[in-house]
Formats: structure tokens, sequence, C-alpha cells
């Protein structure tokens, strides 16, 4: 059974009868670290939106990903599944991006030092918090790029099929700007497979249906 439980937090202890003050350090650094993560609704994803009218920003892809485990996590292979974990998985895992700019899956150069700046900006981002939310949400970060837990093989699973839907249902709009084929798509779309073969088996008749229609390259 799906289970939507866990902690309603970072995975940091509540102190209610602490006495508060907004001249706290750590609640400062906590509203620094809401306002840094504004900053990520201004990086520009090469996906469009369904109308094609612009491209989405990545506070959008993070927040579209998030809607999808309500909707789709009854065919996630793993029954037992942490849905706020894979909540928050998703919501945490381009925070990176504020410093790292989003990189093109398609792009073999920029995917070179890809890890390396993201990193990086992990480093920074995450440690405006206090150091245990710090910690936690970096623990965030790090589980997702692991994808080794059933929850962050899920999430990279739905990180997949969103733009993965954005490009089939804007009739290939994308993947024709850019030249893409389908042996790029597949490898592209291979952790769908890690974390539902149910979506993997629906991604892959979109990828041959694609193709037969002209949305996408041989």
């Amino acid at each position: 059974m799906l289970k939507a439980g866990g902690e309603g937090h970072t995975g940091v202890e509540r102190n209610k009868n602490k006495t508060r003050s907004v001249d706290d350090e750590r609640f400062k650094r906590q509203i620094e670290f809401i306002l840094e993560a504004d900053k990520l609704k201004k990086v520009a994803r090469r996906t469009t939106l369904l109308d094609v009218s612009r491209q989405e920003n990545s506070a959008e892809h993070s927040w579209h990903i998030a809607l999808l485990v309500l909707i789709l996590s009854e065919y996630a292979d793993d029954e037992n599944l942490n849905l706020l974990q894979v909540i928050k998985l998703l919501l945490v895992h381009d925070l990176v991006e504020i410093d790292s700019g989003d990189t093109y899956c398609y792009d073999e150069a920029g995917g070179q030092d890809q890890q390396m700046r993201e990193t990086k900006a992990a480093d920074r981002i995450f440690n405006i918090l206090p150091a245990d939310q710090a910690a936690a949400l970096r623990a965030l970060w790090d589980e997702y790029e692991a994808k080794t837990s059933p929850e962050s093989k899920f999430a990279n699973a739905l990180d997949r099929v969103q733009p993965f839907l954005h490009n089939y249902f804007t009739q290939g709009h994308t993947w024709q700007k850019h030249g893409i084929q389908k042996k790029q798509v597949i490898a592209r779309m291979q952790p769908v497979n890690d974390g539902s073969r149910f979506l993997w088996e629906y991604v892959s008749f979109l990828i041959d249906d694609a193709v037969q229609k002209g949305y996408l390259a041989k």
C-alpha cells in the first residue's frame, strides 16, 4: 500500500514550548533561504508550455512533477512508497539550478561538468539554512541524485515523464528544434523503467507513435 506518511517537516523536531523571536538567527536564515528559492522562478528550461507560448521555468517544473506524485502514485512499482518523501525529493532536487542553471538533457558538452556545478550550488544554497535543516535538505538532494531508494527512483521517473509529455503533446516542438532522435529519447527515459513499469510502457508507446507521426526523428 502506498504511504502518504512521514514527517510534515524536513526532519527537524519542533519545540512548541521554545520562546521564538523574529530576531532569532535561525528564523532569519530560514527567511533568507525562502527568498533565495524565489530565484528558481527565473531559471528557464528548454521545455515549453503546452500552448508553446514560452518556456517553462524550473519552479513551474518542480511544482508540476510534485503534482504528478499525487495523481500517478498508483503506478509506482513499489507498493510501500512514502509519497511525502517523493514530493520532498522533487521540490528540492532542482534548487541547485539557481546557481548552475538548467542543463539541457541532450547537451553532451554541458553535461560534462553538470555534476560539479550542481554540487557546488548545493554546498552554497542549502547552507543558507540553519545547520539541521541544511543537512536535511542536502540529504534529500543526495538521495534524489543517487537513484537508489524506491522514492528516488519514482521521483526520477516522474522528472522524466513531465517534460516528455510536453514534447509529445506539442508535436515534438523541442525535439524538432534541437534535432533530437528516437535513440536519444529512449536513453533519456530509461529511469522511468526503474520507477514504474507501467509508465515505461506508456512512454515507449508514445515514443513509437511520435516517430510515426513525424514528431520525432528516427
